[in-house]
C-alpha cells in the first residue's frame, strides 16, 4: 500500500495520535505569552475536542467538523499572519515530537496553510460576498 492509498489521518496514527498532537500543541500555544491571551475564558477541553475533529476531517479521517467557518469562528480576535505562523510552528513542533515524519509535516502543513486567508483578520466568504 503507498502513502497514496492511505490518508494522512492513517499514517500519523488516527485520533489517538491527533489527541496527542493536539493537546501538545495547546500546551506549546498556552505556554507562549503572544498566544495564550487569546484563549483566556475558553473551555479548552471542548477547544481541543473540536480540534481533533478538524484535523481529522481535514485529513482524511472518518469525523466530520460540523463546528462553524473558520472566518466566523475567528472573527474578531484580532489575530495577525504573526499569530497563524506561531500556531503553525508549535503545530509542526507537537507533530514532530509525536514522532510524524517531516514528509507528513509538511502535506499537513499544505492542508493547515490555506487557512489563514479565513483565520487572519476573520474573514471568510460570506464576509467577502457581503463586503
Amino acid at each position: 500500500m503507498t502513502n497514496d492509498s492511505v490518508s494522512i489521518y492513517e499514517r500519523i496514527g488516527g485520533h489517538d495520535a491527533l489527541t496527542v498532537v493536539v493537546d501538545d500543541l495547546y500546551v506549546r500555544i498556552m505556554d507562549d505569552p503572544k498566544l495564550a491571551g487569546f484563549f483566556t475564558g475558553t473551555n479548552l477541553a471542548k477547544l481541543k475536542g473540536r480540534q481533533v475533529e478538524f484535523f481529522s476531517a481535514a485529513l482524511g479521517g472518518p469525523d466530520v467538523y460540523d463546528g462553524g467557518p473558520m472566518g466566523a469562528v475567528h472573527r474578531g480576535r484580532g489575530i495577525e499572519q504573526a499569530h497563524f505562523d506561531l500556531v503553525a510552528a508549535h503545530l509542526i513542533d507537537a507533530l514532530k515530537a509525536a514522532g510524524v515524519p517531516g514528509e507528513t509535516v509538511d502535506e499537513i502543513v499544505g492542508v493547515v496553510a490555506p487557512l489563514s486567508d479565513d483565520i487572519v483578520g476573520g474573514s471568510d466568504t460570506a464576509r467577502s460576498a457581503a463586503d
